[in-house]
């Protein structure tokens, strides 16, 4: 029989395809159960418009059967099959499967939707086969062809027998080398598993034959292996089905079948949108932290199906970097997929379905947050980190999208709350809203640099995360509030009258300021009298847009060894220590570069940061001691 040649870019995928274009061999059975699905589907667009046809479901099915003896592979279907025409066209060219017209002639309004019968996925076969060979019996016809091919070369067509409606694909499948074992393709367990992993929500049954051991009958000890046919897939998959027949529990269930972590959900979002794009969708926030969340290791990304087959494990472009914990899975039957079915092309329908998730979650983060406030703690306890880093990130590109779900300790509540919260209360005289930060709300408590703002009566929000201080950097304001850090040169508080005494006291010791300032060599900025202390004798506070706190988390960094904030060393005027300061700056000048250095270590000690010579700190101390 004369082989026919393939088309030539037929031929050009073929020889790829023999070359593993496919990153995984395995997504073949995928393919080839997908092409099965759709034939089954055309009989079913064709119940709808043929009334001598009646579409019993039971009667559909698909079969994967395994022959390790003569190492074939067979999948089979009771579909539409193809006739010797359709097996040309649809075979022989690359992407030529007639679905898209058959789409075109029967127009069903139920869900139902063709991915693409013998589209370019048939060619996967050849990964994993040395020959291929189609034998189909088409709808209405008592007559089958033949379709065979070893690859490039070409391949043949002839009548056949075959007794029932639908296609058989028969992969002969190739010897193992020392590279790869194809024998794994013939093992029921792995087959099964394939199956589950991409095919499971699959519409139709897909059976195979299982092998178990039993023990024989009248036996205690002796067992015989025993076949039985069973259907492998759910098919049904749980985001299907409607929101009212499920429950919590059902949600978490599928939550551990799909290994999406070992804790329980906090909150799960079923989406079923019938708009611009259809699609299903079904997620997951988590309760804990995956153990390499905060790893470069860590990969982001929904599980994403096509009309119930699985594509992507991960599909990174369904979320945002900041909702990057969300776990689940997205099916659509809108996608255009590319070549492979692994890779997604970038458009229009992806985006409008990334764009809806993102907003469904955020507004699953603010239900949670109003009504479950507990949950939502735990939650941000988790992933707090993560929003912040998403304000921070992308030059503040995201902070409207963001700036209602964070929540830091306040000094009044004693607890987390929420901007808007703190901004509900603000006194109407009150232009700021004031922060503090330091590693612990323990230690910003005892901050020297809080009284003023705490003697007016105005709360404090304590940042004690590294990210803090430059996620509030990017937002600016809050409702039209800026945020103003206690620390500040300007913290807007000072009346006429305590900004002309601190002015006053400014001048009357301008001397004294500058002879400290010169002691301190470069360590600081300048050296004033301080407006905001009240107990405390000294404090450091920083002028321009890098504060300490930011300063010490740069100098935490590789090549941030140089990064310093602009700090002014703070006295308070009222203070006893100050009178000796005076007097040492009358009569002793060694004594005064010994209380400022003093004083200059003792600031930083306040504010966590290291002091430059321990050795000679501990010296000054004993000096003042004998």
């Amino acid at each position: 029989m004369a082989k026919k040649q393939f088309q030539a870019e037929s031929k050009r995928l073929l020889e790829m395809m023999i070359n593993s274009i496919y990153t995984q061999r395995e997504i073949f059975l995928r393919e080839l159960i997908s092409n099965s699905s759709d034939a089954i589907d055309k009989i079913y667009y064709k119940a709808l418009t043929d009334e001598s046809l009646t579409f019993n479901k039971e009667d559909y099915f698909i079969k994967i059967t395994a022959d390790k003896t003569n190492r074939t592979l067979t999948i089979s279907d009771t579909g539409i099959g193809m006739t010797q025409e359709e097996l040309e066209n649809n075979l022989g060219v690359i992407a030529k499967s007639g679905s898209l017209a058959f789409k075109k002639e029967n127009e069903a309004k139920d869900g139902h939707n063709i991915i693409g019968q013998f589209g370019v996925g048939f060619y996967s076969a050849f990964m994993v086969a040395d020959t291929v060979t189609v034998i189909s019996r088409p709808l209405g016809s008592d007559t089958a062809f033949k379709w065979e091919s070893e690859g490039a070369d070409g391949y043949t067509i002839e009548p056949t027998g075959k007794d029932s409606v639908g296609t058989d694909i028969i992969l002969k499948i190739k010897e193992n080398t020392e590279e790869d074992n194809y024998d794994e393709y013939l093992e029921e367990y792995r087959l099964k598993s394939i199956i589950k992993k991409y095919s499971d929500f699959i519409r139709y049954p897909i059976k195979m034959d299982i092998t178990s051991s039993k023990l024989k009958e009248g036996s205690e000890n002796e067992y015989e292996e025993t076949t039985e046919e069973q259907t492998v897939n759910s098919m049904v998959p749980i985001w299907r089905k409607n929101k009212s027949e499920l429950k919590d529990e059902d949600y978490e269930n599928f939550y551990q079948e799909k290994r999406y972590g070992f804790d329980k959900p906090l909150k799960h979002i079923h989406i079923s949108a019938d708009g611009a794009v259809v699609y299903n969708a079904i997620l997951f926030i988590p309760e804990n932290t995956p153990f390499d969340y905060y790893t470069k290791e860590y990969e982001k990304g929904l599980e994403l199906y096509s009309n119930g087959v699985l594509i992507m494990n991960k599909c990174g472009d369904l979320l945002p970097d900041y909702f990057s914990f969300v776990k689940g899975m997205v099916d659509s039957e809108d996608l255009s997929l590319n070549i492979s079915r692994e890779l997604l092309q970038h458009d229009r329908q992806l985006s409008l379905i990334a764009k809806n998730i993102k907003n469904k979650i955020k507004s699953a983060l603010q239900s949670l947050l109003k009504d479950e406030r507990e949950k939502y703690e735990k939650f941000y306890g988790a992933f707090g980190r993560q929003i912040k880093f998403g304000v921070y990130n992308d030059y503040g590109m995201n902070k409207d999208t963001l700036q209602d779900l964070l929540l830091f300790h306040s000094s009044k509540e004693k607890k987390l709350v929420s901007l808007d919260e703190y901004v509900s209360r603000m006194p109407e005289e009150q232009k700021y809203i004031y922060y503090a930060s330091g590693e612990s709300i323990e230690r910003i408590e005892k901050l020297p640099q809080t009284e003023l703002v705490a003697d007016k009566g105005y709360e404090i929000l304590y940042f004690t995360d590294d990210i803090d201080e430059f996620a509030i950097k990017m937002l600016i304001s809050y409702k039209d509030k800026e945020f103003k850090s206690v620390s500040s040169g300007d913290l807007g508080i000072d009346t006429e009258e305590q900004d002309k005494a601190a002015e006053n006291a400014d001048t009357e010791n301008k001397d004294l300021f500058e002879a400290m300032k010169d002691v301190l060599g470069g360590k600081v900025k300048s050296v004033k009298a301080s407006k905001r202390l009240k107990s405390h004798p000294v404090c450091l506070s920083s002028e321009g847009d890098l504060t300490i706190e930011m300063e010490k988390t740069l100098r935490a960094m590789p090549n941030g060894a140089d990064v310093q904030a602009d700090k002014v060393l703070e006295i308070n005027v009222n203070h006893d220590v100050f009178q000796s300061l005076k007097n040492a700056q009358e009569q002793d000048k060694e004594k005064l570069a010994l209380y400022t250095n003093l004083l200059y270590n003792q600031a930083l000690l306040i504010e966590g940061l290291p002091v430059g010579d321990p050795v000679e700190f501990t010296n000054d101390i004993c000096k003042i001691m004998v």
